[in-house]
């Protein structure tokens, strides 16, 4: 019946609804998605676009393409009848659709999480029904109602003073405004989701356009809003304590019980435990594990057979009375990762046969639509390069790890690892509105684990230092991210490691030295997707080591050799041109391109260690995992990022470790250990390597290729408070963060230097990157602009200075500096009674000095605090001014030369605003040293005044 339906799924993906009326499905418009009525019944179909034109049409299921989702929804008035056509209705379906799809029973107030994400973020069956004897209400005048958040469900309650409690959150929905009731023993995290609700009720029944409130459970009645919320209710009164009601009722934890289905009956397997053998393909079980009810149906079974089963479940839920009960039915070779949890031991493959009679009518069906279905199962989907979305036009700093010390490696070895060696890396680039940092760690291959552990510790402590506002990254050999092959473009691992640690290990266990050297003999393969995009990994030098969709180097001694394969292309030779400038140390090197007779050469050539091909994913599936409780957030978004919590973004080739403002100190630094034991454990049961790659990312400060999974809204992550203080300011201002942070700039193109190189067809060998030019990496145009007046071009190599700091909330006030000038502390003193006045956030306050002059000062106006000030200065500071000798400038206040005024002088001005030592420089002076002038100084943000004092020191 639903056969006719699906054409349109392959057009329209997401979700597809239908309706029980009259025992039949009948679809439901896509302006009525979310609304559900009590009495009725529904068919809900999750799936994706990719998936039916992928899996309908061809006649093989790929590993780790997507499934479907199929739901049957049962309001709580709906009858017998109808929820047995909407259960036997969601096995016709799967059987249509392949039998693929995981089946889940929903019960009103006691949904799948799964389910509800489809509607975040909630939904709000309303009253009425088809075919129970109720009628659709419509609403032609507002009721007040009030409703009950019991984590993600939302339940509608009796208006009364008794439905209310400390345990829970209500809101109560008034004509006028929306009212929160916060029970005091509620989580901030809870109060926040429910805001979501009050937002979506705020957006449904008012058009947006209604106050809201938040009442606090045990505030005083004293506040007008609190005093407005209990005078629904006759009056404040205490609130009675909260009784236990079948609602509230838990099931009962027990050991998984599992039974056989024959005849419509239900028979216990005897068994002393759970393993995959016991299933026969040829029958229907019940797993019965309290909460969930599974039903396992073989690939061999009827359709019949599963209709039964089925049945057979939800009568053994029924019997015992237990409403809270999911069922989930699944097919053999698709069954869901809790499933499998739930036996001792599940193979990791497992041979079933998939029938495509549900496809074959289904591909019919499009046939006589008009619809090319030979053309669709032989499309092969687009190849997509893989993005780094970082800019690559930043500062670079390398570290080699020598026990517990780490050494600085110069610009020219930058790109030159060692796999028996580990090293740390910090780059800096352009944000989106400020300098963004990534601090990382490369451990090597071969590498001694004390070494490791002492990169990971020291990288730790560099983000520590820069009060955790720099992303993390812990990479291992062989598992490099696209991100860190464009930061370094350009890419050397050789063979052997230069540390102590290494040498120590080799000697300890009488290892042969393989360390790669200038003059022996090395074989390296060559890879990657352009020019700033390329490695080269030093592999075993034998002929079994050349793979014909390579090209390879052969460096012996003052000769170097190219060989390309049969199956390589011209953009693969032109990678190898411009890897010889950096792998050969001398230019007048001769090199020689061999197609195919290389192998004579390598045949009888030293057996070296093996190294693996390097493997890029394309991200395939996104899991948002909450901290500790391991369960999945289905369809997540920002929103549910947490500023208390940790959480972990599972891209299956990376993982990336979120952490919030608020999460204290001592978590932070578990993030990392946190990330290991995710791919240690492999909860998900998705295979993931223990070498993958793990970001550490903090909130306030996530890079573009972590935002590039969601919808991503960098003002929320910059608000001040926790997580409902946050939306309650958004519902309050109508979904717009108010925020003391300039608007996120356009990003630059993630293509890095691509901007600077010339079209591919006038690149030459020439422009290859090589040791004897240091390659400078570029910066953005504003920072080139400001530092080309006093930077040193010799002063480092590729390094970057020291992190600039800055405050987690923008809008925080920057405290006094506890270095003031005697003078200073006089005068704050005097004022001991009035309140400090605020700091300048962004240009600082000159405080002018009027000159000697013989005639008496008039007497300043009791308000005029700046008149006050500059009197007092002016007695304290005129002696000064007469002994120095220096003149003053516009603004009235003594200037020193740049010399006295560095913080390394050795000749210190004294009483002076050490936090505002550039003010005391003269205006020519000024210029000179920033290359501007100080209005221009002062208009820059804060972080780029610090960064150009930092080099003048001045800071």
């Amino acid at each position: 019946a639903l056969l006719h339906e699906l054409f349109s799924l392959i057009v329209r993906s997401g979700i597809e609804i239908w309706r029980i009326e009259n025992f039949r499905p009948v679809p439901v418009p896509k302006s009525s998605y979310g609304k559900f009525f009590t009495g009725d019944s529904y068919v809900i179909l999750k799936a994706s676009h990719f998936y039916f034109t992928y899996c309908l049409v061809t006649t093989a299921l790929k590993s780790g393409a997507l499934r479907h989702d199929i739901h049957y929804w049962l309001g709580k008035d709906t009858s017998q009848d109808e929820a047995g056509a909407a259960a036997v209705k969601t096995v016709e379906l799967d059987a249509a659709l392949g039998g693929r799809a995981v089946q889940y029973r929903e019960v009103q107030g006691h949904e799948t999480e799964k389910f509800l994400s489809y509607f975040k973020p909630c939904i709000i069956p309303q009253e009425g029904g088809v075919a129970s004897g109720f009628k659709h209400v419509e609403e032609e005048e507002h009721k007040i109602r009030m409703f009950v958040c019991r984590g993600k469900h939302v339940v509608h309650v009796p208006f009364a003073r008794s439905s209310l409690n400390h345990d829970d959150i209500f809101i109560l929905d008034t004509k006028s405004k929306i009212f929160q009731f916060n029970g005091s023993n509620s989580s901030i995290q809870e109060r926040a989701k429910a805001l979501e609700v009050v937002q979506y009720i705020k957006d449904t029944y008012h058009d947006g356009k209604c106050e809201v409130a938040a009442i606090e459970d045990g505030k005083l009645m004293a506040d007008a809003e609190t005093g407005e919320f209990w005078g629904f209710f006759g009056g404040f009164a205490p609130l009675p304590r909260k009784t236990a009601s079948d609602e509230d009722r838990t099931v009962q934890s027990h050991t998984a019980k599992l039974l056989s289905v024959e005849k419509g009956q239900a028979k216990p397997v005897d068994a002393d435990s759970l393993t995959r053998e016991l299933l026969d393909t040829n029958k229907c079980y019940i797993l019965d594990c309290g909460l969930e009810v599974f039903v396992w149906m073989g690939r061999n079974t009827s359709l019949d057979e599963r209709k039964t089963a089925s049945g057979a479940a939800e009568e053994l839920i029924r019997g015992s009375d237990r409403p809270k009960s999911q069922i989930i039915r699944v097919i053999e070779g698709f069954e869901t990762v809790v499933f499998k949890s739930k036996f001792e031991s599940w193979p990791q493959t497992t041979n079933v046969a998939v029938t495509e009679d549900g496809r074959s009518k289904v591909a019919a069906l499009l046939r006589r639509q008009g619809l090319n279905v030979k053309g669709l199962a032989k499309a092969a989907p687009a190849k997509e390069e893989p993005q780094p979305y970082i800019d690559c036009t930043g500062n670079l700093q390398v570290w080699r790890v020598n026990g517990q010390e780490k050494v600085l490696l110069p610009a020219s070895d930058q790109s030159k690892f060692y796999s028996g060696d580990c090293y740390i890396f910090q780059y800096s680039y352009p944000g989106e509105d400020k300098e963004e940092y990534l601090i990382g760690t490369w451990i090597g291959k071969q590498s001694v684990e004390d070494e490791r552990v002492s990169a990971v510790s020291s990288a730790t402590k560099m983000v520590e230092s820069m009060k955790f506002q720099a992303t993390q990254a812990c990479i291992h050999e062989g598992n490099e991210p696209i991100q860190f092959f464009s930061i370094f473009q350009s890419f050397i691992v050789f063979k052997g490691g230069l540390s102590d640690g290494y040498k120590n290990y080799i000697a300890e266990k009488e290892i042969p030295e393989g360390t790669y050297t200038e003059d022996g003999l090395a074989l390296f393969r060559v890879q990657g997707s352009g020019p700033d995009n390329m490695q080269a990994i030093q592999v075993e030098a034998v002929a079994s080591s050349l793979n014909s969709s390579y090209c390879y180097i052969l460096h012996s001694g003052s000769t170097v050799f190219t060989w390309a394969g049969n199956l390589t292309s011209p953009d693969d030779h032109e990678l190898v041109e411009r890897q010889l400038d950096i792998i050969k140390e001398n230019p007048n090197t001769q090199a020689k391109r061999q197609q195919g007779n290389l192998k004579v050469i390598l045949t009888y050539s030293p057996a070296r260690s093996r190294k693996k091909n390097l493997v890029f994913y394309l991200h395939h599936r996104l899991k948002l995992q909450v901290l500790m409780q391991v369960t999945e957030i289905y369809n997540f978004t920002q929103d549910d990022l947490m500023t208390e919590d940790i959480f972990i973004l599972d891209c299956h080739s990376d993982i990336f470790v979120w952490v919030g403002q608020q999460v204290d100190t001592k978590n932070k630094l578990q993030a990392l250990t946190i990330g290991q034991k995710f791919l240690e454990h492999d909860f998900l049961l998705e295979k993931l390597s223990r070498e993958a790659p793990i970001y550490i990312v903090m909130e306030g400060s996530e890079p573009p290729f972590f935002t590039r999974f969601f919808s991503w809204d960098s003002a929320k992550s910059s608000m001040h408070g926790n997580s409902f203080q946050r939306k309650l300011t958004i519902v309050k201002t109508g979904g717009t963060p108010t925020v003391d942070k300039p608007k996120r700039r356009t990003p630059v193109s993630y293509g890095g230097r691509s901007s600077s190189v010339p079209d591919r067809s006038q690149r030459s060998r020439s422009m290859s990157f090589s040791p004897e030019r240091v390659r400078v990496r570029g910066r953005s145009p504003a920072f080139n602009a400001l530092a080309a007046a006093f930077e040193n071009p010799n002063a480092r190599n590729l390094s970057t200075p020291p992190p600039v700091v800055k405050k987690l909330y923008p809008k925080s006030v920057t405290p006094d500096s506890a270095k003031k000038s005697a003078a200073i502390a006089a005068l704050t003193a005097s004022f001991e009674k009035q309140p400090p006045p605020a700091r300048e956030t962004i240009i600082p306050r000159s405080v002018k000095v009027s000159p000697p002059t013989p005639k008496t000062t008039p007497t300043p106006e009791p308000n005029s605090k700046e008149n006050s000030m500059s009197s007092k200065l002016e007695s304290l500071t005129i002696q000064e001014d007469a002994k120095e000798g220096e003149a003053e400038d516009e603004e009235g206040l003594p200037i020193y030369p740049y010399e006295r005024l560095k913080i390394t002088s050795t000749d210190p001005v004294s009483e002076i605003d050490v936090t505002k030592r550039e003010t005391y420089l003269s205006s020519e002076e000024f210029k000179e040293k920033f290359g501007m002038k100080k209005d221009a100084f002062y208009k820059l943000p804060k972080w780029k005044q610090n960064k150009l004092k930092m080099a003048l020191q001045l800071f």
